[in-house]
């Protein structure tokens, strides 16, 4: 399996981070793994990393409620930026509100990036599914 360069966590709960980090880790599959604990955090650094023309993350795993600025907050705000390559989204939220599957159904519908949609807690094979490669 080919190696992730770079990934990044966007969720505020430590105990989904750790669990996520911990798997990915385990399967020895990225070879950078950051972490924000809200969309503003991730946004701006990500926002940088394109004025500065490095690579941007190659897997995304965004949770959806946050403080400061929550995960469709965040995708608004991505989905923005003039990012080339195909991005893979990976919503990992514990909503069952039938608008969080609907807003996930409309960004999907507008952008070229992938935008998969899970519900925690994550597993291995969720793993290796969200992570193989676009």
């Amino acid at each position: 399996m080919k190696k992730i360069k770079s990934i990044c966590i966007i969720d505020d709960d430590p105990i989904t981070v750790f669990g996520i980090k911990k798997m990915l880790s385990s399967f020895d599959l990225a070879e950078d793994i950051k972490t924000y604990v809200n969309g503003k955090e991730a946004i701006d650094e990500i926002t940088l990393m394109i004025e500065q023309n490095t690579p941007v993350p190659e897997v995304i795993f965004l949770d959806i409620n946050m403080p400061i600025m929550d995960g469709w907050q965040f995708l608004e705000k991505f989905l923005t930026l003039k990012v080339e390559t195909k991005i893979r989204i990976n919503i990992v939220t514990s909503s069952i509100d039938p608008y969080d599957r609907q807003q996930w159904e409309r960004f999907k519908a507008t952008t070229h990036h992938l935008l998969e949609f899970k519900n925690k807690p994550i597993r291995k094979s969720d793993i290796l599914e969200i992570t193989k490669a676009a």
